[in-house]
């Protein structure tokens, strides 16, 4: 009997470090390239961008969970969120890291100079000191700018309201995407020799206090692609449909969910524009230095014609 069972203990130990044996070769399968993901907090331009880079990456045949593994995390907006996620993602070496929008960017970038990373939903990536240039990032960080023609923008909302007096612009001051593009909107709107009122946030818990303020002293709203106003774009939009208030904004999903018209990009696309980039980096063609920051290849006129019925103005005529 007690040979007997010290021969079957043997045999599952037996068994047991085989199978042990299997899973680590499975986890540490150099075939298998990590991905890491770190998107600044939850909204639907960045949600986007996310699922158009994962959608571009398994069109070139990179699929989570068979040739690649990929971890995705989301900060919800919270700064010490995003330094321990960046800790995180680096010291699982990634293979890549792909960042969505700035904070998480800069956060990644501030804990490796050596893994490859890449951004999207930034606006200016030299201003944030990414990189040293659009052309020759010249660092181990690449990307895809958001970038907006914020001329052809504001010329858009002047249009709907060409009697207007003054011009509402409302941002977060601690997003440095929402700082430079709220400048480039007051010289452009300004250049048309209306007034700018400006009215800044810094968290969503501002908004709505903030917009509905805003909301009585102006004739029109204009929003950069800002990560706090995304967020609270619904209840921004409700503010501007009880005041008959036409908003431009730099984001198309921002229309989608409560702003008038833009001509913006789809983010989606910005995302698969990202994807390309990470694959010639999976496939060790290129190296982040090497690659130029991309800018939207399409931007589109959209405008939300429920809202523009709400306002009393015909959609027909939002050109």
């Amino acid at each position: 009997m007690k040979k007997k069972m010290l021969s079957s203990l043997v045999g599952l130990a037996a068994v047991g470090l085989l199978v042990g044996c299997g899973n680590n070769s499975a986890e540490t399968d150099s075939s298998v390239q990590k991905v890491g993901i770190l998107q600044y907090m939850e909204h639907k331009s960045l949600d986007k961008a996310r699922e158009g880079f994962i959608a571009e990456l398994k069109d070139e045949g990179y699929e989570d969970g068979k040739n690649i593994k990929i971890d995705s995390l989301n900060s919800q907006g919270d700064q010490a969120n995003l330094k321990s996620m960046s800790e995180k993602l680096v010291k699982e070496k990634s293979d890549v890291i792909l960042t969505i929008a700035t904070p998480a960017a800069i956060s990644v970038a501030t804990e490796t100079t050596d893994i490859p990373i890449i951004f999207t939903a930034v606006t200016d990536a030299v201003s944030a000191g990414l990189v040293d240039s659009n052309e020759k990032p010249g660092k181990n960080i690449t990307g895809t700018s958001d970038m907006v023609p914020i001329d052809k923008q504001t010329n858009l909302l002047l249009s709907i309201v060409p009697d207007a007096k003054t011009i509402g612009i409302i941002y977060n001051s601690s997003e440095e995407n929402s700082v430079i593009q709220a400048k480039l909107a007051k010289e452009a709107i300004e250049k048309k020799g209306v007034k700018v009122k400006e009215s800044t946030v810094t968290s969503t818990n501002d908004v709505q206090q903030v917009m509905t303020a805003l909301a009585g002293e102006v004739d029109g709203v204009y929003i950069p692609t800002d990560n706090t106003l995304a967020n609270t774009m619904e209840t921004v939009g409700e503010i501007a449909r009880n005041k008959k208030l036409p908003i431009v904004t730099g984001s198309a999903e921002d229309v989608k969910v409560g702003a008038l018209a833009t001509y913006g990009l789809d983010y989606e696309k910005l995302g698969r524009q990202t994807g390309k980039l990470a694959v010639k980096i999976l496939k060790g063609e290129a190296k982040p230095a090497d690659l130029t920051v991309d800018t939207p290849t399409d931007l589109d006129l959209v405008v939300n014609e429920d809202m523009a019925k709400a306002l009393g103005i015909d959609p027909s005529t939002i050109k």
